[in-house]
């Protein structure tokens, strides 16, 4: 029961070309003609009418319901911990009105989180290894530089496995002014021997985000035999920011001695813990999946990933979707604040991009 790691691809939800919006009206038009009695090839197989043709769009629109999500999950945790981490992973164009460098920030969403994370931005946005097109770095960092003058860290994740590269990665991050991991495996399941120590290691103390230099992106434990194996490796490092899962290979979640073990550096300075929370998604393999789901039941319940089995999307903004993701004592984002960690990294924002271009 581990993480599913994604990757950010502009291109696997892009917008159909109209002929299939003509074919989708056409069905919808003939499904109108049917009967609408009961008849015995009825059964859970079938998806209600109308999510075929309509996926219930929130009223103040796809990007505006995924901010109110993050918000709302800010809120929820600082009521408690005010000083709550929240990282939102891509999507970044969610920080300003427009969705393009030339609109307004938005203060309220700036403002419900600590910093913004970003893949691929110098290498892994085509191919894993390959540098990521000029054009398309250049696009994401006017937007991750809007959001470095609200002071928010910036939390660049490159997929880049040869020296050179990686070397070349921690360099050009640092020089934009953002923190960086070169993940030299996309699953994320190891913790990279090169460089030997961390890019910028330091034995300072980090009770804040904002002064962290590096970090560690682990959220796929499947590689250790033990948890105490896991939680060895991760205590064996300097990195000032660590990101892993909440549960490990057997399903059951992190204790909040097993966090805690994890807040001191090797070289004694203390980090910070973050947890790894998809949003965007649902994952059979959760504690929260129920026997009997499938598209439509329920009915925030959408497609399954054909990228990643077993990741279905979500009607984010339904209150069903939300109630299961925080705001009460039996949520996931409870679940983590109990463990001790010290923010949350929250996973498919981009969603918006899927639903705006469902059809």
């Amino acid at each position: 029961m581990t993480a599913t790691i994604r990757k950010h691809n502009n291109n696997a939800d892009s917008a159909a070309p109209l002929c299939r919006t003509r074919i989708m009206l056409a069905i919808a038009a003939l499904l109108l003609l049917l009967p609408v009695g009961c008849s015995k090839n009825s059964g859970k197989n079938l998806l209600p009418l109308t999510l075929l043709w309509t996926d219930g769009a929130p009223d103040q629109g796809y990007r505006q319901a995924m901010r109110e999500f993050v918000q709302g999950i800010s809120s929820y945790a600082r009521v408690s911990k005010p000083s709550f981490i929240v990282i939102p992973q891509n999507g970044i164009e969610l920080i300003t009105d427009t969705g393009d460098t030339a609109g307004a920030p938005v203060t309220a969403y700036l403002d419900a989180i600590s910093g913004v994370g970003q893949e691929d931005l110098y290498y892994g946005y085509n191919a894993d290894n390959t540098a990521t097109p000029s054009g398309t770095t250049a696009y994401l960092k006017g937007f991750l530089d809007i959001a470095k003058t609200y002071d928010k860290k910036v939390l660049a994740i490159d997929y880049c496995s040869t020296p050179s590269y990686m070397d070349d990665s921690y360099s050009k991050n640092n020089a934009s002014g953002y923190i960086s991991f070169a993940a030299d495996r996309r699953d994320l399941d190891n913790i990279p021997a090169y460089p030997a120590d961390p890019y910028h290691v330091n034995a300072s103390n980090m009770p804040s985000l904002s002064i962290a230099q590096n970090f560690l992106y682990l959220i796929n434990p499947s590689a250790y035999d033990t948890r105490a194996h896991f939680l060895g490796a991760i205590q064996d490092t300097n990195y000032d920011v660590v990101l892993i899962d909440l549960f490990f290979n057997d399903g059951s979640p992190l204790s909040s001695a097993d966090v805690d073990s994890l807040k001191t550096k090797k070289n004694g300075g203390s980090r910070l813990v973050i947890c790894y929370m998809s949003i965007g998604e649902a994952e059979n393999y959760r504690y929260y999946w129920q026997p009997g789901w499938f598209p439509g039941t329920p009915p925030w319940l959408g497609a399954q990933n054909p990228g990643w089995p077993g990741n279905y999307k979500v009607r984010y903004w339904d209150p069903a979707w939300q109630a299961i993701i925080y705001g009460n004592d039996s949520s996931y984002l409870k679940k983590i604040m109990d463990a001790g960690f010290d923010g949350v990294y929250l996973d498919i924002i981009d969603a918006f991009d899927y639903w705006e271009n469902r059809w």
